[in-house]
């Protein structure tokens, strides 16, 4: 079983690839609030909701203080693809040897209609200023995720 991450515990530090070609690290974003969330496969129905509903709600999260990152298994290629299909605002960035959301308890064994499988389990992070995990939400769902999440993060 994937060890889950709670509130209050350091978020694992990262350095990955991004879509742009560029290598994000958590300590880049120190100092400010980073929402990081996990999602199995670029340009997948679901995966495409979920972005486009950060991409959409990214000026009120950025107003209130929050950086936002996704992360999934495809190559910077794929999300580079993504980013323009979809006109992505914000960096996403590549875990091929998913080592990253392992850390973060977001791969692992799920159930994927009625079966068990190993795969990304769509997790939502979110991170202060000083890298603690202020809330680990797991198994979200694809649609309306980004919504509850402004409403439990008092964004309007």
């Amino acid at each position: 079983m994937t060890e889950r991450l709670s509130p209050g515990d350091p978020a694992p530090e990262f350095s990955l690839p991004t879509d742009s070609g560029d290598t994000l690290t958590l300590k880049d974003l120190r100092g400010r609030k980073v929402v990081l969330y996990a999602y199995p496969a670029a340009m997948t129905p679901g995966c495409t909701t979920q972005a486009c509903d950060f991409r959409d709600s990214l000026g009120s999260l950025q107003a209130a203080g929050y950086e936002v990152v996704g992360i999934s298994p495809d190559t910077p290629a794929k999300l580079a693809k993504f980013r323009e299909r979809d006109a992505i605002t914000f960096p996403l960035v590549s875990d091929q040897d998913k080592s990253v959301l392992t850390a973060y308890g977001a791969y692992g064994e799920k159930q994927l209609y009625g079966k068990t499988v190993t795969g990304v389990i769509r997790s939502t992070f979110v991170i202060d200023e000083d890298g603690t995990v202020q809330k680990a939400l797991y198994n979200v769902k694809a649609t309306g995720h980004v919504a509850k999440l402004r409403r439990d993060l008092g964004i309007d």
